[in-house]
């Protein structure tokens, strides 16, 4: 192959890789850009979606390597926290434990029968704290003859043992039957059901929910749908306008198959470039 020929086509192909590589070092890759979102917040923020505030509790970006040899990625992401005013809570008091109502220890009884429909409440007396109390009586009781005594002194000095029994109140007991009302935990608590295994009771208060939201995904808030699209590493917005997304989507597809093209103008042109070369030095048979 004639040198002189075998340069003017290296320089062709040269000029063709050249201009697409400027195509490639200049070139812009699109991003999901939204003018108008709905909501546009950052930590610390609230918005209002209906009657329900959400809170942005959380925001954060970090790097994350991808598998298979992969390179690193950005990954973003968002913690929303809501009250939910009237949420609904369910509690079982299971048979022969201690549960507090109305300030006051009790005792979960339920009957031995096949379908209980009540229970008792019977008072736990704290002997320590009525020990405690009482100045002339030791802090702890002791047995004499396999029964229990208190040990008080009396005004002359003396000890006296009174019986357990006798010193201390005897224990109230409240009968609750299914659907009674109780205070428990500060609120009004009703009894669900009575079983032989214990006792479902129910109330309804405030409770704070969380939402995860991660970049590019939907998000549904007090029953609406929302694109989640993170701005930049400080900036969460919320978006319906679905059609802009995919659209966008499909321009950045676009935009990658043609970069890759041109990737391959490149390596083509340079691959061609340097068989010419060689084949222009190449020994002539003739």
């Amino acid at each position: 192959m004639q040198r002189r020929a075998a340069a003017i086509y290296v320089a062709f192909f040269l000029v063709i890789g050249a201009a697409s590589y400027s195509l490639i070092a200049t070139a812009q890759t699109p991003e999901v850009q939204f003018q108008n979102p709905e909501y546009s917040v950052s930590k610390g923020e609230t918005f209002q979606v209906g009657q329900q505030t959400y809170n942005v509790s959380e925001l954060s970006a970090s790097m994350e390597e991808g598998g298979h040899g992969g390179g690193a990625s950005l990954t973003r992401s968002a913690t929303l926290t809501y009250t939910e005013q009237s949420a609904e809570y369910t509690e079982t008091w299971e048979n022969n434990t201690s549960v507090t109502v109305q300030d006051t220890n009790w005792t979960v009884l339920v009957p031995n029968d096949s379908d209980p429909s009540q229970f008792t409440l019977r008072q736990n007396v704290n002997r320590t704290s009525l020990l405690q109390q009482d100045p002339n009586a030791d802090n702890e009781t002791v047995t004499r003859n396999g029964e229990e005594y208190v040990v008080v002194q009396n005004q002359d000095g003396n000890a006296t043992l009174v019986p357990a029994s006798e010193y201390f109140p005897a224990p109230q007991s409240r009968q609750v039957s299914e659907g009674d009302t109780l205070q428990y935990q500060g609120n009004q608590t009703n009894v669900a059901n009575v079983t032989q295994d214990g006792v479902e009771v129910t109330w309804t208060a405030a409770r704070t929910n969380t939402i995860d939201v991660s970049s590019d995904s939907n998000v549904t808030l007090n029953n609406q749908t929302y694109l989640a699209h993170f701005k930049n590493n400080e900036t969460l917005q919320l978006t319906q306008n679905f059609e802009s997304y995919h659209a966008q989507e499909e321009e950045i597809e676009t935009f990658h198959t043609q970069e890759n093209g041109l990737w391959g103008i490149v390596v083509l042109c340079g691959s061609v470039a340097v068989l010419l070369v060689g084949l222009a030095f190449l020994p002539s048979r003739y």
